[in-house]
């Protein structure tokens, strides 16, 4: 028998794609979703691109309005928190913009996502000190730049949020220092691929500061309200903007409250049916670990490719579906201003450290036939298991316009199905002089790993 009832708690990613997908699978049952922010299901992936003003109005970011939501007769509340609950009676308490109120529910969908981290740094928590992980935060710094016309900012953190906001911010003409503690930027690739980003960074006059950490924060006396932000290194400079991206980590209160067990990185452990293990509790997206596909485990991989694919999960199995997450590789891709980034599966190191006989292949190839006009260099690392073939992850570094995103699916898709590195070059892959070659790209690379295999040629990475 269906529920009744179902409650969700988040109104992102997760809880909107959980109450659409129960919807689908019972159209009869009452669906409340509690937000905290008035902004249901917007794309929080688009705010650098709000920042950078290539997204003229924040509007544009949502995904659907809540027009659509009432069409689907799923009651949004917004404004409001959830500040305690009773599972034993099926009841939860929020705080709303009216005052309290009491939501029942037989079925309890947690999609609170993660919050980004405020690293040990004093003077944090300062005017013009910002982090970009919200609709509130990012319309913060929107407001900020549009009200006091920066000059200068720091970021600190070189993930992808990271370089993402250097890339929006030269957009609008802002200086910007980009301060990370590791080696380089986006340090989940491999080292020799980060290089390229970083290159990237400085030829478009983004200042970057490897190896460096941020010590403290400090208001200056400036009639321009400026900032002085030192740190190791003899790191000592102003700035009229601080942005913080050093990470995020999982919102698990009210599922703390009901008891749930921690995961992975200390997000809610779930089965693959998205439940909890707290009965009639389910729980998706940045706030839960997730099923790994590759390497058959649990892990932390907060995305919002797989908060949508959990949420559907959660939402149909808690209206009584019987649904399965089929898991994630890790596939992400982040645009650099004129390069894209992407990667799936495990690095050499990675595989390396998960236990596997890796070997890395990497080869620089056209993007098309260099005889037609306008051939772009891929930047490409292809690793692989020596002692069966199996292929477990692919890096790709090349210009934006080369179809880079649509290039790492055919390795995503190849993941996912679990192919052999030798298998890749059976696929039937598309080809014309100005857009591919006979051989795509990949199966060259998985040609070059397989020669290099035979001949023990193919580089172990070491373990760090």
């Amino acid at each position: 028998m269906s529920p009744r009832r179902i409650l969700i708690v988040g109104g992102s990613d997760a809880g909107t794609a959980a109450a659409l997908s129960a919807r689908s699978t019972d159209p009869d049952c009452a669906i409340d979703v509690l937000m905290e922010d008035r902004f249901p299901n917007f794309s929080v992936c688009g705010l650098p691109f709000l920042l950078s003003g290539e997204v003229t109005g924040w509007k544009e970011l949502a995904h659907r309005t809540e027009e659509d939501f009432a069409g689907r007769r799923i009651t949004l509340h917004k404004e409001s928190q959830a500040v305690s609950i009773r599972h034993e009676h099926q009841e939860l308490i929020a705080e709303t913009v009216g005052g309290e109120r009491l939501f029942g529910y037989d079925r309890l969908v947690i999609a609170t996502g993660a919050e980004a981290v405020t690293p040990k740094i004093a003077g944090a928590d300062l005017d013009g000190v910002h982090r970009v992980r919200t609709m509130d935060d990012g319309l913060a710094v929107l407001d900020r730049i549009e009200s006091t016309s920066p000059e200068s900012t720091i970021i600190v953190g070189g993930g992808y949020v990271g370089v993402e906001l250097a890339d929006a911010f030269r957009h609008r003409g802002i200086g910007v220092t980009l301060v990370e503690s590791t080696e380089q930027p986006l340090k989940t690739f491999d080292p020799e691929l980060s290089a390229l980003i970083a290159r990237e960074l400085e030829s478009h006059e983004v200042r970057l500061l490897a190896r460096t950490r941020v010590e403290r924060i400090e208001a200056a006396d400036s009639g321009r309200r400026k900032l002085r932000v030192v740190g190791t290194e003899g790191f000592d400079l102003m700035a009229d903007l601080v942005i913080l991206c050093v990470g995020v980590r999982p919102r698990t209160a009210l599922a703390d409250g009901l008891g749930c067990d921690r995961g992975q990185a200390g997000a809610i452990r779930v089965n693959r049916r998205l439940e909890t293990t707290v009965d009639g509790v389910f729980a998706a997206g940045d706030c839960v670990e997730t099923w790994h596909r590759l390497l058959e485990r649990p892990a932390f991989l907060p995305l919002g490719t797989t908060a949508h694919k959990q949420g559907a999960v959660a939402g149909a199995n808690a209206a009584g579906g019987a649904v399965e997450f089929a898991g994630t590789l890790g596939t992400q891709v982040v645009k650099v201003f004129d390069l894209a980034a992407g990667r799936t599966g495990l690095t050499g190191n990675e595989a390396v450290h998960e236990g596997f006989d890796a070997r890395t292949t990497e080869i620089v190839t056209p993007d098309h036939k260099a005889y037609y006009p306008g051939a772009r260099p891929l930047h490409i690392r292809l690793t692989g298991d020596a002692r069966d073939g199996r292929l477990l992850g692919a890096q790709i570094v090349g210009d934006y316009r080369a179809a880079v995103a649509k290039r790492l699916d055919v390795m995503a898709a190849a993941l996912f199905n679990r192919l052999k590195v030798a298998e890749i070059l059976d696929l039937d892959l598309s080809y014309t002089p100005p857009l591919g070659s006979p051989w795509d790209p990949w199966q060259a690379a998985a040609r070059a790993w397989c020669d290099e295999r035979s001949a023990g040629q193919a580089t172990r990475p070491t373990q760090k």
